[in-house]
C-alpha cells in the first residue's frame, strides 16, 4: 500500500455478522459497493486478523478487521468549457443548476463537448471523486430535451 493515499481501518461489528464482505465494507464506509469490489480485485483491501479468501461474496464475522487503501482519484480527461450556467443555489457543498432543454448532462458518444459536465468542470474549483475517478458529483441525469433543476455534490 502507498502510505500517501487515504486508508480506512474497518472492524466488523456484531450487528452485521454474516453479511457479504462488499455490503459490510460499503456499510461501514462512504465507499460504494461497486468501488469496494474494484478495490478487492486490485488488492487494495487487506484483512488483518483472519485468513479467508477476500471475495465480495465472503461472509464476515464479528471482529474481522480490514484496511482499505483508497488510491488517489484518476483525473478526468475532459476539458472544462466556459458554458453559462443558470445557478439556482450554491454553497461550499452543493450546486443547484437549472439545466436547459437541449443540453446533454454527461458526455457520451456523439456528445463529447458542450455538456453540463464540461460546464461544471469550468465553474467548480474542485470536484469529488466517484468510484476512483475525479468527476462532478452528478448521481442522476435528465434527458437532453428535458429542462429542470439538478443538484450537484461539490464535496
Amino acid at each position: 500500500m502507498n502510505h500517501s493515499q487515504k486508508t480506512l481501518s474497518l472492524i466488523i461489528p456484531e450487528d452485521i455478522i454474516g453479511q457479504r464482505l462488499d455490503h459490510a465494507l460499503a456499510h461501514l464506509s462512504d465507499v460504494s459497493r461497486s468501488r469496494i469490489k474494484e478495490l478487492l480485485k486490485s488488492g487494495c483491501i487487506e484483512q488483518t486478523n483472519r485468513c479467508v479468501v477476500l471475495k465480495a461474496s465472503s461472509a464476515v464475522c464479528a471482529g474481522d478487521s480490514f484496511i482499505v487503501a483508497l488510491p488517489d482519484n484518476r483525473p478526468m480527461t475532459l476539458i472544462p468549457e466556459a458554458i453559462a450556467l443558470d445557478i439556482l443555489f450554491e454553497d461550499e457543498h452543493l450546486l443547484v443548476v437549472n439545466k436547459p432543454a437541449g443540453m446533454v448532462v454527461h458526455p457520451s458518444h456523439g456528445h463529447g463537448t458542450g455538456t453540463l459536465v464540461h460546464a461544471l468542470l469550468h465553474h467548480c474549483e474542485s470536484l469529488p471523486g466517484i468510484n476512483g475517478v475525479e468527476r462532478p458529483g452528478i448521481v442522476h441525469r435528465i434527458d437532453k430535451d428535458t429542462s429542470g433543476a439538478l443538484v450537484i455534490a461539490k464535496t
